[in-house]
């Protein structure tokens, strides 16, 4: 009796596609929340920077009310919030905080006058 090597071989594609479809498929479920931890965390930074500028406006007297109070606003619209506020004459210093899959995150601003201000 003859085995012929074709016969050995009969859907080894068919093999091949299902492995490469599962790798793809798992690659996809590990990279979303990845990238979607990563979203997370740039928007936690874009609300420090917009709470540190309120406070900032209403510091330098451009927006009337209390400049943490501006910031808080700012960051509670943003659906994030703060864990510190700090100001110093026109100078705002901010730390808004956010999670993600129970992780932390957090991101600090600073806001002022171009002089006022060094990072």
């Amino acid at each position: 009796m003859r085995v012929r090597f074709r016969d050995r071989d009969a859907g080894s594609g068919s093999l091949l596609a299902v492995a490469l479809v599962g790798a793809i498929a798992t690659v996809a479920l590990v990279s979303v929340p990845l990238y979607r931890g990563l979203s997370i965390r740039e928007s936690v930074a874009t609300t420090a920077d917009a709470a540190a500028l309120a406070g900032a406006d209403v510091a330098a007297g451009i927006s009337p009310g209390v400049p943490c109070v501006a910031a808080l606003s700012v960051a509670t619209a943003n659906g994030h919030s703060l864990s510190a506020c700090a100001v110093d004459g026109l100078v705002v210093r901010v730390t808004a905080t956010g999670s993600f899959l129970g992780l932390g995150l957090t991101a600090s601003a600073t806001a002022g006058p171009p002089d006022a201000v060094s990072n």
